[in-house]
């Protein structure tokens, strides 16, 4: 019965929703996080009776027709890319991203990837590095004893070296920005790499060129909305169960059937 194998596809799909809602609510509270959603489409159909065929020799049209879809697919699980709310915590080498654009990583391969994870520490040779300590690009280093580091939003990194009362300016933060932000692949630990969907990387300062600026001593936190996820939930749970039910009955009827055979 046909029934049985469009109600199993049924099911999957929400195992799917269910799995990607998972991994949103765990990640709550990941500074930058980004959530996915669950996209399906229908299945191919079956066409009994075709729409708008000759249905006598009169030359009548069938206004409707009769086709027997075969269930749902998942084609997607895209990122949405909204801005997470920006959150004080006072340190200084927290930056986070007001707007579009990403920071760029060294990786150790020689690769790069790209982050909005902007809780960055300092290495023991004074480079901007992110949490597992990939180097931050380009490349900064704070100069021993010094003080006063700020960061402006444009991404200029300001110190007062020892022995002076003026400001000195060490470098110039990049962002980079995609054509598609949702074609990047995520590769765990906050990083994500350029794919053929996203486009090229375009570095270029903040505040230019659809990038965003920079707030020094701020976070950016995850922008899963717990209410929408938790109903999302519930409606995928349901959608389970259903489709579970129309199994179950599918089964009865067949066993009916076979009955009424022997």
């Amino acid at each position: 019965m046909r029934a049985l194998d469009t109600a199993a596809t049924g099911m999957a799909a929400m195992d799917l929703q269910v799995q990607v809602i998972a991994g949103n609510l765990a990640n709550m509270t990941t500074t930058g996080f980004k959530s996915q959603r669950a996209e399906f489409q229908d299945l191919i159909y079956e066409h009994v009776q075709r729409i708008g065929a000759q249905a006598s020799e009169n030359g009548n049209i069938l206004p409707v027709g009769i086709e027997l879809g075969s269930g749902v697919k998942t084609v997607g699980t895209p990122r949405l890319m909204t801005q997470g709310t920006l959150t004080q915590t006072g340190n200084t080498l927290d930056l986070a991203i007001q707007g579009g654009g990403w920071f760029q990583i060294l990786m150790p391969d020689g690769t790069f990837s790209y982050t909005r994870d902007d809780s960055f520490q300092m290495d023991n040779q004074g480079r901007i590095v992110t949490a597992e300590g990939y180097l931050v690009q380009p490349t900064i280093t704070i100069p021993v004893n010094s003080t006063g580091l700020t960061i402006n939003p444009q991404g200029q990194v300001s110190v007062t070296l020892p022995g002076s009362t003026t400001s000195s300016l060490l470098g110039q933060l990049t962002l980079t920005t995609f054509i598609n932000d949702a074609g990047l692949q995520a590769n765990g630990s906050n990083l994500f790499v350029a794919t053929p969907a996203s486009g090229t990387p375009q570095n270029g300062l903040p505040g230019l060129n659809n990038a965003g600026t920079l707030l020094q001593g701020s976070l950016e936190q995850s922008n899963v909305s717990a209410v929408t996820e938790i109903s999302n939930l519930i409606a995928a749970q349901r959608a389970y169960e259903m489709n579970s039910k129309v199994i179950t009955a599918a089964d009865e009827m067949l066993q009916t059937t076979s009955q009424l055979m022997r």
